[in-house]
């Protein structure tokens, strides 16, 4: 009987006109979401049928004559539950449980509505990783300006925003022109007076964020003690000799096969004159 009640219900979807709506859930990896059966007042269920339709199709959970189930062989089997009100809750989150779900829903008086959902899952940000690149502004040991460049990374991850603040200023968010590479790379000068100010590189998407903190001025003057290199001269070594290495693979590719036919055109030459000299 159960069977042909879901059935009946699938040709109904198929059939009947219903309102449609729409909404969107976002979710973490080894967290919980909650797939709400919104319907409007006075409508009082007496069916339902859960759906995941997007990357596969399956049937996640029944509700038939008050009696839920949710035993049915999907990816969700055992991770989703029904509740009373006849939302939907997945978890744990897993990676590819991200898609599009629907539930139908079918009143007392035989009228239905679909709802369908989009699921988005993320996974955690990870605590980022900032390295200082430094650039000393003269002779003067220690410098009186330094040009900062700090460079903010979250491995291993996607889509993610990053975005920077000045700590223990009223105005958080930094100017956009000082901002390079989607906002990975912050742009700032430093003077005497900035020994004390730290930076925050801020990683985030929909669920989840986290962040690190470093104060640049503590890398200036390292970088200015004797012996040791400077991001700038690191460059200028390694820029020469670089592009002089592609030069000189370039130039090997491209007079390698003109010397190889060269020295296979002279030995031909060769041979002809010995054939044409006529004998003594």
């Amino acid at each position: 009987m159960a069977v042909w009640s879901l059935w009946s219900l699938l040709l109904w979807e198929a059939l009947l006109p219903m309102v449609i709506a729409s909404a969107q859930v976002q979710g973490q990896v080894g967290g919980s979401a909650l797939l709400v059966a919104d319907h409007p007042p006075g409508f009082q269920v007496r069916e339902a049928i859960w759906r995941s339709l997007w990357p596969s199709e399956e049937l996640l959970a029944t509700f038939f004559r008050g009696s839920p189930e949710t035993l049915y062989h999907s990816r969700f089997l055992g991770r989703a539950q029904l509740h009373t009100n006849l939302s939907l809750e997945l978890r744990p989150l897993e990676s590819g449980d991200s898609g599009n779900f629907s539930v139908l829903l079918v009143d007392k008086q035989g009228r239905a509505r679909t709802q369908t959902l989009q699921l988005k899952v993320y996974d955690a940000v990870p605590r980022p990783v900032v390295k200082v690149f430094i650039a000393v502004s003269g002779d003067a040991q220690p410098p009186k300006t330094c040009h900062v460049f700090l460079s903010c990374r979250a491995p291993n991850t996607s889509d993610i925003t990053y975005s920077w603040r000045r700590e223990g200023t009223v105005d958080l968010d930094m100017e956009p022109a000082g901002l390079f590479t989607d906002g990975q790379v912050l742009s700032v000068s430093l003077g005497p007076g900035d020994k004390g100010v730290a930076y925050s590189c801020i990683v985030s998407n929909p669920v989840s964020w986290d962040l690190a903190t470093v104060t640049p001025w503590e890398s200036c003057h390292r970088q200015a003690a004797p012996g040791r290199a400077s991001y700038k001269d690191v460059l200028l070594v390694v820029v020469p000799v670089s592009l002089l290495l592609i030069l000189a693979g370039l130039s090997a590719w491209h007079w390698g096969p003109w010397s190889g036919k060269k020295k296979k055109d002279v030995c031909a030459d060769e041979v002809d004159q010995e054939t044409e000299s006529p004998l003594v």
